[in-house]
């Protein structure tokens, strides 16, 4: 799956979930870009195993999380462009507080 077509599956996913979809079916599509196979080195050495999984699911998860940036930005942009009462920016630091004052 190439880095545009993860892209859409985040977009496609965030879509869903905004537009009353359930959030399996959303899961759903955010599990097509994780491989299901890996390759790995035939080796005794687990740090390699390791190494080889993570390289292979480096590249979808990026291009997952770079769509789901892309669509928040795309989205923040607009609606900032609406000169809001509270700017994005100010969402995001009251969402961060409030994880904050909610963990340990």
């Amino acid at each position: 799956m190439t880095e545009n077509e993860i892209q859409l599956k985040a977009i496609a996913a965030l879509t869903a979930l905004r537009g009353g979809v359930g959030t399996e079916y959303a899961s759903d599509l955010l599990g097509e870009v994780i491989p299901t196979q890996f390759l790995v080195p035939d080796t005794e050495d687990p740090a390699e195993v390791g190494v080889a999984v993570l390289d292979q699911l480096s590249e979808p998860l990026s291009a997952l999380i770079n769509g789901l940036l892309l669509a928040f930005e795309t989205v923040a942009e607009a609606y900032d462009r609406t000169e809001p009462e509270t700017p994005t920016d100010a969402i995001l630091q009251a969402l961060a507080l409030d994880i904050a004052r909610n963990t340990g």
